[in-house]
């Protein structure tokens, strides 16, 4: 398994928590499907939060860590780094929402008219 997809699976159990968790927490749950060390949790988490993607919080004599972002908010952000960093970023745009379900679009369009309020 690649250092990224570690990663992904600590910030989808720290979302799905809907809370801060310890590194024994995370640990814990990760630890359902695989074999895993308590200490490789540990250095994914410390690494995590050095890259501002987690945030690390004292809770008595151990760390609770949380994202940093939504869900959504680190989707939205990975694909705008991706937006910016094609050259003809229109029709990559165009490119990936005909790609999307009419009902989808239409409840994103929802969503932002909404927001603007």
């Amino acid at each position: 398994m690649a250092k990224g997809d570690l990663e992904r699976e600590v910030l989808t159990k720290l979302w799905d928590a809907g809370e801060p968790l310890t590194v024994r927490q995370v640990h814990d749950l990760l630890s359902r499907d695989r074999d895993l060390a308590y200490t490789t949790v540990m250095t994914v988490l410390d690494r995590l939060a050095k890259k501002g993607v987690v945030v690390q919080q004292k809770a008595d004599k151990a760390y609770k860590y949380a994202p940093a972002r939504s869900r959504e908010e680190m989707t939205a952000g990975l694909m705008m780094d991706a937006l910016t960093a094609t050259p003809d970023r229109d029709a990559a745009l165009a490119y990936f929402v005909g790609q999307l379900p009419p009902e989808a679009l239409r409840a994103a369009i929802e969503a932002a008219t909404n927001a603007e309020r």
